[in-house]
């Protein structure tokens, strides 16, 4: 197992990410067997890193002359979900680089207990390109800031 790979597997509760992002599960997100289905755990790791960085950066990220495209993603699961679960994303970030961002999330369920229960554990990396040439380009400023608020220390 790599370092990363050590690293993310000690991040079990929403206390071992930098920041939490709500996201609501929806009746569509159940497939036939009456649970959310795995391709949608992705999405949900979508919707809160690009939710995260617009609320952060207070920036419209699609407007920006670079964009974050997904050049790798993983998901482990522990745990089902179902509609109507209320979830968190823990976010953080193992690695800023100059022209690529990798973060490491988790999704967790709200309890009715309060309480927040580990559901999957993800990677996301971004690779950064010229909106136009999809050229790899250096991160954008407000990106760059933002994302230096998620690295988890070494």
């Amino acid at each position: 197992m790599t370092a990363s790979a050590d690293q993310r597997a000690e991040h079990n509760t929403a206390a071992d990410y930098r920041a939490l992002w709500p996201v609501a599960t929806r009746w569509d997100d159940n497939d036939h067997y009456g649970h959310v289905n795995n391709v949608t755990y992705y999405s949900y790791f979508d919707t809160a890193v690009n939710g995260w960085l617009m609320d952060t950066t207070g920036v419209d990220i699609r407007e920006l002359p670079a964009i974050g495209v997904v050049a790798e993603t993983s998901c482990t699961y522990h745990r089902e979900l179902s509609f109507p679960d209320r979830l968190q994303v823990g976010l953080s970030v193992e690695r800023l680089g100059n022209r690529s961002i990798v973060y490491s999330l988790a999704l967790f369920r709200e309890s009715e207990r309060d309480e927040l229960e580990l559901a999957a554990t993800g990677r996301f990396v971004h690779v950064y390109v010229d909106s136009e040439t999809r050229r790899p380009v250096p991160i954008p400023t407000e990106i760059e800031v933002a994302a230096r608020t998620l690295v988890i220390p070494s």
